[in-house]
């Protein structure tokens, strides 16, 4: 069995699967207790011809053994048969269950958790949490319980019959099982960090895993599968090192337990002859106390695999419930109201924002200030790492901001549901996530119905991908690979852009998501945006000048500070460093045309 905060609940919530199924195993245990009474029946009739039940004596003949032992037999088989149907049932299902309701409150945290989160644990790591950890309580859960009860119902009835027997055979057969019990309990602790450090490789080695076959391409490319197969190997020896461990002190266990049931079974037949041949005991009685015995031993096989069940499921539920015990940092406070940002226009306001992501010193943006109306068209722009996407990023609440330092429409974004947010804006992020669907359902994403195809369409069009997925022989029916492998970049990135025209929200934020397309299909989609976005908030980061000069006003931000904000117009007249920025893309515009024409 395995306790903890995160799994107490579930002994209350599934209690009458769990009490169905010990009542199941309480008649299956009675009956199996019954079968070696007829043992002793069958034994004593063969060797005496007659057997004595309840003071009267019955000849040993057919109609005797299938009138007193082989109905009984049948009936005691049906109990078992059944009763052992019926406990499955109950334990297992019980057990399946908890793991589904646990790994739904484990992806349910995990969708709540910031992005910070996952920029320090990797996805390998929580995908074993998902696997093998789960997999783990789930069974200790189950199995645990089925244990625990038999070990406690069977091990107690029949201590009770063979102490009715004989006190001492008993006492001397129960000397070598309490010894197993205390070697068990010193064993369970070292196999429960054994375990732990198992689970850590495998850990280790499902994440290398995933990253290598998600950067295959870049391995390919640069030739590096022989490097890769190297660090693999090491990882891989690392994580079989781990399992040898954790199964030697496992065999060590299953080896003590073999050991000390042999012993009582020597105990038995020696200390049990002699009582045999002294008269105390007759050959049938014999056989009874060795079936009770049997009965005995798997109570006591089960409470040693309970207890390396439970040095796993320990070492399991610790991982599990330091996934589920991370802090939600990004959230609302208790006194949001429900009912802010029902309505939004669109303006935002930074005022004298500073922000330093958790864990370092250095600010990535120092006192930021300035408003973007609602409907206005504004660029983003500024060198690589000057904190363009943490500025957007933070208008999404995907960090935390202090209070009084950005305003959406005119209230503080703290004071606004993060949901009821984000269910207002639009973003297209740099690296174009695309999921495993197909093209369709990745453009009607925000939606939940995407059988829309006219509207989807439109959303492709305006992003200027329409006449690039009619080209595939499934159309928007083409099932994408793996984070959209199967697509081009630039058809990746209007994908992403459809699905966020598709969305039709009063925000826009465009991430530097269109500059894997060339300077025309950039141009058809800036004018898209331009004439179907009216009235609408639409921000754009950007690397080429060329993409945010014809916006309503630009950004431009250098070392996480703002240098200037207006119109092209304004900062080139007024903003020496853009005046810089925009001479230099020129000159690297006719030095690139000179090539193509040399």
């Amino acid at each position: 069995m395995i306790f903890g905060k995160h799994m107490n609940r579930y002994y209350l919530k599934y209690g009458w699967m769990l009490l169905l199924g010990i009542f199941a195993l309480v008649v299956v245990d009675f009956g199996q207790l019954e079968v070696p009474e007829l043992y002793r029946t069958v034994v004593n009739g063969m060797n005496t011809g007659v057997v004595i039940i309840d003071g009267v004596t019955h000849t040993f003949d057919m109609n005797f053994l299938l009138d007193q032992v082989c109905r009984p037999l049948i009936i005691v088989i049906c109990m078992i048969v059944t009763g052992r149907f019926l406990w499955r049932v109950c334990f297992f299902g019980a057990a399946i269950k908890v793991e589904t309701d646990l790994r739904d409150r484990m992806f349910d945290h995990c969708s709540k958790l910031s992005q910070q989160y996952y920029q320090v644990n990797k996805v390998g790591n929580l995908m074993s949490l998902f696997t093998n950890d789960l997999e783990t309580v789930q069974d200790c859960y189950g199995n645990g319980v089925l244990m625990f009860a038999d070990a406690l119902c069977l091990g107690s009835l029949a201590f009770v019959k063979m102490l009715r027997m004989n006190l001492n055979l008993t006492m001397l057969s129960l000397i070598p099982m309490l010894l197993l019990f205390f070697a068990g309990s010193v064993v369970g602790r070292t196999m429960s960090r054994r375990w732990e450090t198992r689970q850590e490789a495998f850990s280790a080695l499902s994440d290398f895993s995933q990253e290598s076959f998600s950067g295959i391409a870049v391995i390919k490319a640069f030739a590096k599968e022989v490097k890769e197969l190297i660090a693999f190997r090491k990882l891989n020896v690392e994580n079989e090192d781990a399992n040898i461990n954790y199964t030697k002190i496992s065999m060590l266990l299953q080896v003590t337990i073999t050991l000390f049931v042999e012993s009582v079974v020597c105990v038995i037949l020696g200390y049990g002859g002699y009582l045999v041949h002294q008269g105390i005991f007759n050959a049938g009685e014999m056989i009874e106390f060795i079936g009770y015995f049997t009965a005995i031993v798997w109570p006591i096989e089960a409470i040693a695999m309970l207890i390396e069940m439970s040095a796993k499921g320990k070492a399991s539920l610790k991982r599990i419930s330091e996934l589920l015990d991370t802090e939600v940092d990004v959230c609302d406070s208790f006194d949001v109201p429900e009912n802010t940002a029902d309505k939004i226009s669109g303006t935002i306001e930074f005022r004298d924002l500073t922000f330093t992501y958790p864990g370092n010193e250095l600010p990535a943006l120092s006192h930021i200030s300035f408003t973007i109306r609602a409907g206005e068209n504004v660029g983003i722009i500024g060198r690589t790492g000057v904190g363009k996407t943490t500025l957007v990023d933070l208008i999404v609440r995907t960090y935390n901001v202090d209070d009084g330092s950005l305003f959406i429409d005119g209230t503080d974004v703290n004071r606004i549901p993060i949901e009821a947010l984000r269910r207002h804006i639009a973003y297209v992020p740099q690296d174009n996530f695309l999921f495993s669907d197909t093209i369709a359902n990745n453009i009607a994403f925000a939606f939940e119905d995407s059988s829309d195809l006219e509207a989807i369409q439109h959303a492709a069009v305006l992003s200027d991908v329409h006449d690039n997925i009619s080209e595939f022989p499934d159309q928007y029916d083409t099932l994408l690979g793996e984070r959209g492998v199967t697509v081009s970049g630039g058809q990746k990135q209007r994908i992403s852009i459809a699905r966020a025209l598709m969305k039709k929200a009063e925000i826009l934020i465009l991430d530097d998501s269109v500059s894997a397309v060339d300077t025309k299909t950039e141009r058809v989609i800036l004018d898209n945006l331009k004439r179907t976005r009216k009235g609408l908030t639409t921000i754009l980061i950007a690397h080429r000048i060329s993409t945010i000069e014809q916006m309503d006003k630009v950004i431009f931000l250098d070392d996480g500070k703002l240098v200037d904000a207006g119109t092209h117009e304004e900062l080139l007249s007024r903003c020496p460093a853009y005046a810089e920025m925009v001479e230099l893309q020129k000159l690297e515009d006719l030095k690139k045309e000179e090539e193509a024409n040399a």
